[in-house]
């Protein structure tokens, strides 16, 4: 069976980045397949660092991602996670310096230096329409990605539990 972990990130006080925290709130209402289990890591990156220390086949990352699209745009991404033995070591004191790791990009660096980060790691991403905005609540457009973005978690999780023929 393979393991896939979901995880929701973000601030639900910032405005549009709650959009992972409430994907992963759907999702965890959801009767999900067999060895599919639904976290919601908050701002906290190392939180997942620790969840991933459960030992995973599958990560999917569910986030505001600003890549210059429409607002409310859903895209899927393969992240390319730095190997912090590439890096120098002012660059690495940079780029993990904080505790909390407060972006995913951080915590899957960090993952992937402690060798806990999973084969397939895919994001799902929403552009936001205003990630500067405090308040609690996303903005209509984000709002309406939320369905749209669970759709795509389930068909990744889909596509990495397939059994192939034969």
């Amino acid at each position: 069976m393979t393991r896939v972990l979901v995880a929701g990130v973000g601030n639900l006080l910032r405005g549009d980045d709650g959009f992972g925290v409430e994907v992963a709130r759907r999702l965890d209402a959801m009767e999900l397949p067999a060895g599919v289990h639904v976290v919601e890591t908050g701002i906290g990156g190392i939180a997942l660092v620790q969840e991933l220390q459960e030992g995973w086949d599958v990560l999917i990352v569910v986030d505001t991602v600003d890549r210059g699209r429409d607002p409310g745009s859903v895209l899927v991404i393969e992240p390319d996670v730095i190997d912090v033995e590439l890096l120098s070591w002012s660059e690495r004191h940079d780029m993990l310096a904080d505790m909390h790791l407060a972006t995913p990009w951080r915590a899957l660096m960090l993952a992937r230096a402690l060798g806990v980060l999973p084969p397939i790691v895919r994001m799902v991403g929403c552009q936001p329409v205003d990630l500067e905005r405090y308040g609690i609540g996303l903005d209509p457009l984000v709002h309406a990605a939320v369905d749209v973005a669970v759709d795509e978690v389930l068909r990744e999780v889909d596509a990495c539990t397939a059994v192939p023929d034969g």
